[in-house]
């Protein structure tokens, strides 16, 4: 009986543990209201944005197909506008969908059949009538606070930072891309 006992914690340990991981995700997300250009206001430092220094932007665009086409755009440090075009969609092994969990892939479209050309791009966190938008990952390594100005209030900015942070991610390591006065 005592094993059994101490088999049963340890499985409620680790079935915690498992909870804590989960991240919570906005349960309504319309994603046609989602549609547009987005700001980004501040970001967890990713390799694929090493080279952008300003006016960072993502446009989405619904398809006929339900699939979403990105754009994501910035200013390098040279000046440079660079941009990168990719799709957006509901991941697939999701039952029912839930809009606030997508995958998103920038490899060329050939390559779609991979899952691994596939990130995470899940929607935490809807502010003001689709106003902002904290986006990030399971693994808590990206994440993003995006606003449909480019100059955000920087309070609403802190509040979704601070939401991520007990979400779990490193919020003393984002970059900002906000106007400094």
């Amino acid at each position: 009986m005592k094993k059994i006992l101490v088999g049963l914690c340890g499985v409620m340990v680790l079935a915690g543990c498992a909870s804590q991981n989960t991240l919570v995700v906005q349960t309504d997300v319309d994603l046609n209201q989602y549609m547009g250009t987005w700001h980004e206001q501040v970001r967890l430092p990713n390799r694929f944005q090493k080279k952008c220094a300003a006016d960072v932007a993502a446009h989405y665009e619904r398809l006929a197909d339900g699939t979403v086409a990105v754009t994501n755009q910035c200013v390098t440090k040279d000046g440079e506008l660079t941009k990168a075009e990719g799709q957006a969609r509901p991941q697939a092994d999701q039952k029912p969908i839930n809009n606030a969990i997508l995958e998103v892939r920038f490899a060329p479209k050939w390559l779609s059949w991979l899952p691994t050309v596939w990130g995470d791009y899940w929607i935490m966190r809807i502010a003001g009538d689709y106003e902002y938008s904290l986006v990030g990952t399971p693994d808590r390594d990206y994440l993003w606070v995006l606003s449909r100005e480019k100059n955000a209030d920087p309070a609403i900015v802190q509040e979704l930072l601070e939401y991520a942070g007990e979400q779990g991610f490193d919020i003393q390591n984002v970059v900002s891309n906000q106007p400094t006065n």
